[in-house]
């Protein structure tokens, strides 16, 4: 699907769910599992700001397109935090996103360090790296996707699952955009599809890993995945519709070693 970015930019909004009932919750509250995959989503998505922050380092920014699409996809996931968040407080869990911030700013020459690895890796491969980026990125909002839509069947929530609906309906304009630059930059490039392929094959990892725990990040994706390797063979597919990476196994690879299929 192709990605118009003046579109993208006036049709930005928040996510809506002032509307919804949420009084629903309280004669059908969500159960431990869900709200624990929750609020993993929920902190996955007020940290987007710290991944924008590594993003300014690499070459990535100098790009017109990406810039100013990472402008509105920041402001996008930022609400979407939001909105869990407000799912999270009717149920009495508190998530603040200036503690979460804090925490984050806490791992000091840690979090300095590894944007310094990233921008010097990202410079030594040069222009490739986009496509690493925009393929990785678009890896990520399809998973994301396919989370929330799962979640939303599991629940049949009243409340919950129009919410989660439209939260995944926005990630699919962001995977549009990502796969759109993919495609793009992979085409003529043999050399950008081997390192994106080489990149994804050995190194991807579910959306929130290096943020939480693996002991957290299986506990959630098995509650969403597991014993459901169908759904990962078909974000497979989606991936390797792209220039050059036919045959590509990245989500199934990626569960595997965590255990999970």
């Amino acid at each position: 699907m192709a990605f118009d970015l003046d579109t993208f930019a006036e049709t930005s909004e928040a996510v809506t769910w002032h509307d919804l009932d949420f009084d629903t919750f309280d004669e059908y509250p969500l159960d431990h599992q869900t709200l624990r995959t929750l609020r993993y989503m929920c902190d996955v998505e007020y940290h987007t700001s710290c991944f924008l922050r590594e993003m300014l380092v690499t070459p990535s920014h100098r790009e017109e397109d990406a810039a100013g699409f990472m402008t509105m996809w920041n402001r996008e996931e930022f609400w979407h935090g939001e909105a869990l968040a407000a799912v999270l407080a009717r149920h009495g869990i508190q998530v603040d996103y200036n503690e979460l911030k804090a925490k984050r700013t806490k791992l000091g020459w840690q979090l300095a360090l590894s944007t310094m690895k990233q921008s010097a890796l990202a410079n030594l491969i040069g222009s490739d790296f986009v496509a690493v980026h925009m393929t990785w990125g678009g890896a990520n909002e399809l998973s994301a996707v396919a989370a929330y839509r799962r979640l939303a069947d599991m629940t049949e929530h009243p409340a919950l699952s129009p919410l989660l609906q439209r939260i995944s309906q926005q990630e699919t304009r962001h995977v549009a955009f990502y796969t759109t630059q993919a495609r793009d930059r992979l085409q003529d490039s043999p050399r950008a599809q081997g390192l994106v392929r080489t990149i994804l094959e050995k190194y991807w990892k579910p959306v929130g890993s290096g943020i939480m725990s693996e002991p957290e990040v299986q506990h959630v994706m098995g509650h969403l995945f597991g014993g459901r390797g169908e759904e990962l063979d078909k974000l497979d597919k989606r991936i390797q519709r792209l220039p050059g990476l036919d045959g590509i196994a990245m989500f199934r690879s990626a569960f595997t070693r965590l255990g999970i299929i």
